[in-house]
């Protein structure tokens, strides 16, 4: 192997310094640029060369094109006198042979004669033979330490902790028995939760709705136009992480569960890929009913009877919301009413749901009986699931013997195909034995969260959650409410226990004894 223009050493007096590492995580959290100058710099020094530039970068050594490569044989190219260029090891030229060679001669043509502190190049036979003999051993060492790492990420992986990057939500920290590990970031776990759940439920009925509410969110990470891109979006829908499964198909692993905690459960996720793969039908839910018009479709018009609408006004600088009649015949149609009037009249009314200790003492009794009756059903339906878990096993070992027998690859991918569904129906069918098994919260947790509504709903219709919204409508009243523009709520009918609590409060009841219910034995 010869060189155009390999200058003899004798006579030039200036250098470069060439510096590369092959990642920007060496870059930012090591020295190995800084250690590899230093060691450039001293040798220069000892050479008695000028340093009159340094180039440095931080790219994988398999590559050819690379910007601080091209940069430094641009300088080179402008200097009619030839230039030293000092590497620290022959490594960091090129961690590939075929690299290694046509970098070599860019390098010479260019003007540049190559030199390192930890060998010497030559153009004779010798000097070349071991110059391939380095390039080829780093290029095996590239792909030694590549093979390695790859063996431990598979083990790892294997053993339930992910190893490539974290998707939203998480992020990766030292856990004490586990090394680094996915854990939940705040608020965005949350805003990732409540996204995949909405669109598993159909409240976003597409894509672009479940965008819109990300982009709502400002700790939802941006791309570089500002918005979130649905490519980022689908990756979303598709990632088994958020479920607590692993999935790496280029290493045929499939649902393996994970060590870290998941937003959602499996159900969940399978029922978000039913719907990307087009198997899941979702009732049309409207525009609109979002968490910008929690009232929307629970508020009638006094008019017509019919719900009222919601949506955002443009103006000269902003948009405003309003809600409004949409009924063509209805003679308030278009009348607008101001999102901040009609619900904070709303909020009004919860305010005035004071609560009463009687009652509470009453309730206690009545909540406890019934949490006795939903524990004796789970236990009950935990082992029907047993029963269909033991089933689906035994389903599974038919297909794996028949597998076994078979000889076309047709037929085998079809066995394998169902024994990869019967395998998620385990999944599902074991997380609802682990619910049904164990209440998620204690009683007296169960109690108090209960009594805490009763007692003020207005706070937790305060939370920032939609769903909480919603639920505090559906359980404090019995009917839709009436509004009347210019005016505001008709009476509203709110569920039993709250007008059982309005009938203490107003003294047209009292509260009996337990002697009072049946005749004493």
């Amino acid at each position: 192997m010869t060189y155009a223009r390999d200058e003899e050493r004798h006579g030039i007096t200036r250098a470069l310094i060439y510096a590369r590492v092959s990642s920007v995580k060496q870059k930012t959290q090591g020295h190995g640029l800084e250690s590899q100058i230093t060691r450039c710099a001293e040798y220069a020094l000892r050479r008695g060369y000028e340093v009159i530039e340094t180039f440095q970068e931080d790219i994988s050594g398999k590559l050819i094109e690379r910007p601080g490569m091209n940069e430094m044989l641009s300088f080179l190219s402008t200097h009619k006198d030839p230039l030293v260029v000092i590497i620290d090891d022959i490594s960091r030229l090129a961690r590939d042979v075929v690299t290694h060679i046509q970098l070599r001669g860019e390098i010479a043509r260019a003007g540049g004669v190559l030199e390192s502190p930890n060998m010497q190049f030559g153009n004779d036979s010798d000097s070349q033979f071991m110059e391939n003999i380095m390039a080829a051993f780093s290029q095996h060492d590239r792909v030694k330490n590549a093979e390695r790492t790859k063996n431990r990420m598979r083990a790892r992986t294997q053993n339930g902790y992910w190893c490539f990057t974290a998707p939203k939500g998480y992020r990766y920290e030292n856990v004490e028995g586990h090394g680094k590990m996915l854990v939940q970031v705040e608020p965005l776990a949350s805003i990732v939760k409540e996204g995949l759940e909405g669109y598993a439920s159909g409240r976003f009925e597409t894509q672009g709705e479940l965008k819109y509410f990300l982009e709502r969110h400002v700790a939802f990470p941006r791309g570089k136009h500002g918005g979130v891109h649905f490519t980022r979006i689908k990756k979303m829908l598709e990632c088994a992480l958020y479920a607590g499964y692993i999935n790496v198909p280029k290493w045929e692993m499939y649902d393996l569960p994970a060590k870290h905690t998941p937003l959602i459960s499996y159900q969940t996720y399978q029922r978000i890929q039913d719907r990307l793969n087009g198997k899941a039908a979702i009732a049309p839910t409207r525009r609109n009913s979002s968490a910008d018009f929690p009232l929307r479709g629970f508020v009638t018009c006094h008019s017509c009877g019919n719900t009222l609408t919601a949506c955002w006004s443009r103006g000269k600088t902003k948009e405003y919301p309003y809600y409004l009649c949409p009924t063509r015949t209805c003679e308030m149609r278009g009348k607008s009413i101001r999102k901040d009037r009609i619900e904070g009249e709303f909020e009004d009314i919860l305010g005035a749901l004071t609560p009463s200790q009687s009652l509470f003492r009453a309730a206690r009794s009545v909540l406890e009986h019934l949490w006795d009756e939903r524990l004796r059903t789970h236990k009950t339906r935990a082992q029907g699931l047993i029963k269909q878990c033991s089933e689906i096993e035994r389903k599974k070992e038919q297909f794996l013997a028949r597998i076994v027998e078979a000889d076309a690859p047709s037929i085998i991918k079809a066995y394998e195909d169902k024994i990869r569904e019967l395998e998620k129906q385990r999944i599902i069918l074991s997380e609802q034995i682990r619910k049904s098994g164990q209440p998620q919260r204690p009683f007296a947790e169960l109690y108090r969260t209960s009594m805490e509504f009763l007692g003020n709903p207005l706070k937790i219709w305060s939370s920032e959650s939609f769903a909480d919204k919603r639920l505090v409508l559906k359980l404090t009243f019995a009917d839709k409410l009436t509004y009347v523009r210019n005016e505001g709520y008709r009476t509203p009918k709110t569920t039993l226990p709250f007008k059982v609590l309005g009938e203490v409060l107003s003294g047209e009841s009292v509260l009996v004894g337990p002697e009072g219910l049946e005749p004493p034995t």
